[in-house]
């Protein structure tokens, strides 16, 4: 399995695309196809059929997975785009902030 930058949960920025600029929260990520899901970001139209969830069917808005590569860290300090960083705490590895040098939980 692949080892990806971004974990869910984390706070992301979109640096190409239609929503370019605009930051959300990981809310899935799928290692196999390098793409995550960003909470309001990538989103789509689906037109549902009506069912017990939906019972008048139609139009709904929801996000589509965005591609890995388009998308950076968010600083936990300065609160801009940063790339990510590991190094090795004793035996655990820990994902760091390039920019400034501070540990992401």
């Amino acid at each position: 399995m692949k080892k990806l930058h971004i974990k869910k949960g984390d706070t992301v920025y979109v640096n190409a695309g239609n929503d370019k600029g605009k930051t959300g929260k990981v809310l899935s990520v799928a290692p196999a196809e390098d793409r995550v899901i960003v909470e309001g970001i990538n989103m789509v139209s689906k037109h549902t059929k009506p069912n017990s969830k939906q019972p008048q069917g139609g139009i709904i808005k929801q996000e589509a997975p965005i591609h890995i590569s388009n998308l950076n860290l968010i600083d936990p300090k300065s609160g801009k785009p940063t790339r990510v960083g590991y190094k090795m705490d004793g035996d655990k590895k820990i994902r760091f902030a390039k920019k400034s040098g501070e540990e992401i939980k």
